[in-house]
């Protein structure tokens, strides 16, 4: 009897600590989100590319003689800081005639919905990330049913090399799945000064703490072919010409410091950048096959354990 009363106290202790573990988790979670959705005053980046989104998770209006384009709605909270950040630059909500995602995630579609509604513009996306927008991020490959948004319905699906056009802007759209199924990077030129620069809206490398990239007993592949589209991409990335190097995230391209120093009034505009793109392209490529390789080691080494009796 004393020892069963042992046991339940052992297992009251460790059912507790991880009651405790997940609080801690969910406040990382929920300080981490804070800190990413911090309000940022609107700025013009470079020729027709306006900021319009929050500290880290990150927007854009193109402006056109024809309307505007505005690319990522961030999270739910952040869309009430991009409608006011419109208004702020002096442009119109009503004025948005096409809205743009970079990959169905709480973090960058969350806002879609309410910009889509206040705007009445058209939502154009890659076919292999509509479903995850129609389901409001239901069913999603890592996440499951857990961060969700609100559900939006794409009017135009798209797929790799379409473009959009607006008021004689283009943008092109580049298939790097991996991250998303979906996960579309962004092209297009802006002029400024005289001068046309090619401008890359990244959309995500990131191999998340999870993901699974080789499958091995039990741990099935987070989708078929995940590895393959990163490699993909990675080739992709490698062979676009950047000089703007811009993101999903404001951590990807250093935006908090590019900005004081825009602010500041420095000489050159510190987002033209080409070096920094080649730079973080080549880390996140290497922080890719490194995990690959690890998660290669850990089948290898799965296929040699003996069979249990």
């Amino acid at each position: 009897m004393k020892n069963v009363r042992i046991v339940i106290r052992i297992v009251m202790a460790c059912f507790l600590l991880s009651i405790a573990a997940a609080e801690i988790t969910q406040a990382q979670t929920k300080e981490q989100l804070e800190q990413w959705n911090q309000p940022v005053a609107p700025f013009r980046i470079i020729g027709n590319v306006y900021y319009v989104g929050a500290s880290d998770v990150t927007s854009y209006l193109i402006h056109t003689p024809a309307g505007d384009i505005v690319l990522d709605g961030g999270l739910v909270q952040t869309a009430p800081q991009i409608e006011a950040n419109i208004k702020t630059l002096g442009f119109k909500l009503d004025d948005m005639k096409i809205l743009l995602n970079s990959h169905a995630h709480f973090d960058h579609a969350g806002g879609l919905a309410e910009l889509k509604k206040s705007s009445g513009a058209s939502l154009v996306t890659m076919e292999a990330d509509a479903k995850q927008l129609e389901r409001g991020g239901h069913g999603d490959f890592f996440f499951g049913d857990a961060d969700l948004f609100p559900a939006v319905t794409p009017n135009r699906l798209i797929h790799d090399g379409d473009t959009v056009s607006l008021g004689g802007t283009t943008l092109t759209a580049h298939l790097t799945a991996g991250h998303t199924r979906g996960c579309t990077t962004w092209t297009m030129t802006a002029e400024e000064a005289g001068k046309d620069y090619n401008v890359v809206f990244f959309c995500s490398a990131s191999v998340l703490d999870g993901y699974v990239l080789v499958a091995r007993p039990g741990h099935p592949a987070s989708y078929p072919g995940i590895a393959e589209d990163y490699e993909k991409s990675f080739r992709i990335w490698k062979s676009l010409s950047c000089d703007v190097f811009l993101g999903a995230h404001g951590q990807f391209f250093d935006l908090t410091e590019k900005y004081k120093a825009l602010k500041n009034g420095a000489q050159k505009n510190p987002f033209i950048d080409p070096a920094g793109y080649q730079a973080y392209v080549a880390q996140k490529e290497a922080d890719f096959q490194k995990e690959l390789e690890r998660q290669k080691d850990l089948a290898a080494n799965a296929d040699k354990t003996p069979p249990k009796n």
